[in-house]
C-alpha cells in the first residue's frame, strides 16, 4: 500500500466509527475507542461557524466533545458518496451525506468537502467545509 492509500484507509475507519458513534447517541452511550484509534493525540478539527458544532476542537477530548455535539444534533449520518484525492499525507474528501436531525426527524441530503492530514497512520487535522451550512442549521431548527 502507498502512503496515500494508507491515509485513506485511516479516514475510512474514522468515518465508519463516527457514523456508529453518532447513531448510538454519543458520549456515555457509545464507545469512543474506535474513533480514538484513528486520531493523533494532538488532532485538531476546525468546524465552520454557524453550525451548532462550529469551533476549534483539540485533542481526543475535544473530538469527543465535538462528536457529542454532533450526536445531540443528528440521529444518523449516512454517507451516500465519498471520493478521496490524496497527495502524501493530505487528503481531500468529497462527501455526500444525509443527516437526520435527532430533535426534528427532518433529513438533509448535502455535500461537504473535508481537507484532512494523516501522519504516521493517525489523523492530525480535519477541516470540513459544508456546501450550505445555513441549510444544515435550518434542518436542526424547531419549526
Amino acid at each position: 500500500m502507498t502512503l496515500a492509500s494508507d491515509a485513506m484507509a485511516v479516514l475510512d475507519r474514522f468515518y465508519a466509527a463516527e457514523r456508529d458513534y453518532v447513531a448510538a447517541g454519543g458520549p456515555g452511550r457509545a464507545d469512543f475507542g474506535g474513533i480514538a484509534a484513528c486520531l493523533d493525540p494532538e488532532v485538531v478539527l476546525y468546524s465552520q461557524p454557524g453550525l451548532p458544532y462550529g469551533g476549534i476542537w483539540r485533542g481526543h477530548a475535544g473530538i469527543e466533545r465535538f462528536l457529542g455535539a454532533m450526536s445531540d444534533a443528528w440521529a444518523s449520518i449516512d454517507f451516500l458518496d465519498q471520493r478521496q484525492v490524496a497527495e502524501g499525507d493530505r487528503i481531500a474528501v468529497f462527501l455526500r451525506v444525509c443527516f437526520t436531525a435527532r430533535a426534528t426527524g427532518r433529513a438533509i441530503d448535502t455535500t461537504l468537502l473535508q481537507l484532512n492530514t494523516v501522519r504516521d497512520g493517525l489523523v492530525t487535522e480535519f477541516r470540513p467545509y459544508y456546501w450550505d451550512p445555513a441549510a444544515v442549521a435550518a434542518t436542526l431548527a424547531a419549526t
